[in-house]
């Protein structure tokens, strides 16, 4: 899992080849913590399909601000350069990342 900053969030995720599925997360968000097992889980089983990384809020606000992100937890999905879906809250289950994953990879 690639931990995403300023520095490298454009080349791991607007540059590449594969889809990318980005977690952020805050160490003071309980469902971001209760989420993140599942979603380290599902980038085991995906491994090579997708490319998945994780943003600490709490130590990157402006990747953040400019991936628009305004609450916790949020899930981008991107493939080819642009965003192509986003849950947040509630709408980010395991279930759900799963949904969209297989839709990207399809």
């Amino acid at each position: 899992m690639i931990e995403l900053t300023k520095e490298n969030c454009d080349v791991e995720v607007k540059e590449s080849a594969l889809p990318v599925v980005v977690d952020f997360w805050g160490p003071a968000c309980g469902p971001c913590m209760a989420l993140m097992p599942k979603f380290t889980e599902i980038s085991e089983k995906y491994e090579g399909k997708a490319k998945f990384c994780k943003v600490d809020t709490s130590s990157n606000k402006r990747v953040a601000i400019n991936f628009r992100v305004m609450s916790l937890p949020t899930i981008l999905f991107w493939k080819g350069g642009a965003e192509v879906a986003r849950l947040g809250g509630a709408d980010a289950t395991p279930e759900n990342i799963t949904a969209k994953i297989e839709a990207m990879i399809a």
